[in-house]
């Protein structure tokens, strides 16, 4: 398929070489690709600068998100929370309708410091406010329960045996997504329901973040044992 992956960061990097190495036609969607080309500094996560990731992922295209998006069957979502609707207006609404948004971003909420709060909660969910803002996309919640290596790399966490969710009003956006959680290496993959379970997704975070606090390392994941 022909995939934008919209964002820069860690988990956009992660989810684009992955897919380009599944052999997809991968572009990054970025605000202005020549500045993000051109920084020389780590990003805010004290990741390399995005230019040394892709002198060795060459084969993904960049492109601002508005062509990145025009050009591709299926979006990925993967900017930070509180960016992700500015992110997806600028990628235009005429270019992500019809098309599946494969949202695997947090409302993460860091206005009072550390640990971040979410913002929406509880009655809303960032995966909701996507799929309203805009009604022609098919949003699929997915991957937001995990760190970026995990996501594209299940195997690393207990040989692979833990959990995925998936999120969506329609059947046939969560079987694509479904089809590159497998392709990534996800066995258990459970469908949660409509977009307004993405609630109960997003709402793993505060969790998930304590145990990275505990555990030291983002290298773990939720088993559902039934």
């Amino acid at each position: 398929m022909k995939i934008a992956v919209l964002g820069t960061g860690m988990v956009g990097r992660a989810i684009a070489g992955a897919l380009a190495g599944l052999g997809h036609d991968v572009v990054i969607g970025t605000r202005d690709p020549q500045a993000t080309l051109a920084r020389t500094e780590p990003d805010m996560m004290g990741a390399p600068p995005f230019s040394q990731w892709h002198v060795a992922n060459s084969g993904v295209g960049v492109a601002d998100f508005a062509d990145a998006a025009a050009n591709a069957e299926l979006i990925v979502n993967a900017t930070n929370g509180a960016g992700s609707l500015p992110a997806l207006t600028a990628a235009g609404a005429g270019n992500l309708a019809g098309k599946v948004i494969m949202d695997v971003a947090n409302p993460l909420d860091f206005s009072q410091g550390m640990p971040p709060s979410l913002n929406p909660v509880n009655t809303d969910s960032l995966g909701e406010q996507i799929q309203r803002a805009f009604p022609e996309a098919k949003v699929v919640k997915t991957l937001n329960t995990m760190n970026a290596s995990v996501m594209v790399d299940p195997a690393r966490v207990a040989g692979g045996d833990h959990s995925v969710f998936v999120s969506g009003n329609d059947a046939d956006a969560k079987a694509a997504v479904t089809g590159i959680l497998k392709a990534f290496g996800h066995r258990d993959v459970i469908d949660l329901g409509d977009i307004t379970s993405a609630r109960g997704a997003e709402m793993l975070l505060p969790v998930w973040l304590r145990i990275w606090g505990a555990l030291g390392t983002g290298d773990f994941n939720f088993k559902i044992a039934r």
